[in-house]
């Protein structure tokens, strides 16, 4: 079974993409806590980034994403963004 770490991007200082009410740290956030709570009724490992609208700088988000299972096969990071990019396509990275 996998172990999945959730990231909520940006945060705290770093609001990310906005625009027509819609700021992303809030829905990314939001789109992570469903995710948690959903791989929870199912018994899925899981542990979320941030919980809190709360400013991450990269090293130390890089670290809150190694640190509940390493760095092994059996770890599945997903990372949360809305962007603004206005293109016509999705990236899945």
């Amino acid at each position: 079974m996998k172990n999945v770490v959730i990231d909520a991007g940006h945060g705290g200082s770093d609001p990310g993409a906005s625009g027509n009410g819609i700021v992303e740290k809030e829905y990314t956030l939001k789109i992570s806590q469903y995710i948690h709570d959903r791989l929870d009724q199912l018994g899925i490992p899981n542990t979320m980034v941030r919980t809190t609208d709360e400013t991450i700088e990269p090293k130390e988000r890089v670290e809150k994403i190694l640190a509940p299972y390493g760095n092994g096969r059996d770890v599945l990071v997903i990372s949360n963004h809305i962007n603004a990019g206005g293109g016509r396509f999705s990236c899945i990275c």
